[in-house]
């Protein structure tokens, strides 16, 4: 009987953390603008419209960043296919690991990290902010920087296409960012790129 309900309770302790992560939907693969209509309405936006982004469309922007289009390959290119760069995502509510290959997000805590984003005037705002993340053990910081910029890109053209607003930003407080996402040594922090609603 003490094993059952020792059994019980573990169970009931996995389904509320798992309870906590966020399952996201599948990935719409169509619509959108023509491309050279979205490439010509890409741009920086600072100024945005504080609104809570439809769990779509955040399925959508994460998979179009740096979600696996093929089994073993992603959305955005890396050297070698090393894959070392992972997505983090920053809302009003906690921070999350984005697992691209269950496309899933996982809880990492709950509570208002925005501070460690840095300028708050644009991320306050925003509806998310996206947080690149790169793997020193699986490739160099040099091939990591250009791997920032493909996923970069990726959320600059799905911002266009979808009518939203977007900045890469350099500036955030490292420390305090890397504490909030519980990085390991041989993470860094590549940028910060919010993701907003228009005036």
């Amino acid at each position: 009987m003490r094993k059952l309900s020792l059994s019980f309770v573990l169970l009931f302790l996995a389904a509320t953390i798992q309870a906590q992560d966020i399952n996201l939907l599948p990935p719409e693969k169509t619509g959108g603008k023509p491309f050279f209509e979205t490439v010509s309405e890409r741009r920086s936006e600072r100024t945005f419209v504080k609104r809570e982004m439809p769990l779509q469309t955040l399925s959508n922007l994460l998979w179009v960043a740096n979600g696996f289009n093929r089994p073993d390959k992603r959305t955005a290119p890396t050297g070698m296919n090393r894959q070392e760069m992972e997505l983090y995502v920053v809302c009003d509510t906690g921070v999350y690991f984005y697992d691209a290959q269950q496309h899933l997000l996982k809880l990492i805590a709950h509570g208002d990290f925005k501070a460690a984003l840095g300028q708050p005037q644009i991320n306050s705002s925003a509806a998310v902010s996206v947080v690149m993340v790169a793997d020193s053990d699986k490739s160099s910081i040099e091939n990591a920087r250009i791997s920032t910029g493909y996923i970069s890109q990726n959320i600059y053209l799905f911002a266009a296409s979808e009518d939203l607003g977007t900045v890469a930003r350099g500036s955030f407080n490292r420390d305090e960012l890397s504490k909030a996402l519980q990085l390991k040594s041989n993470q860094t922090v590549m940028l910060v790129q919010p993701v907003g609603y228009l005036k």
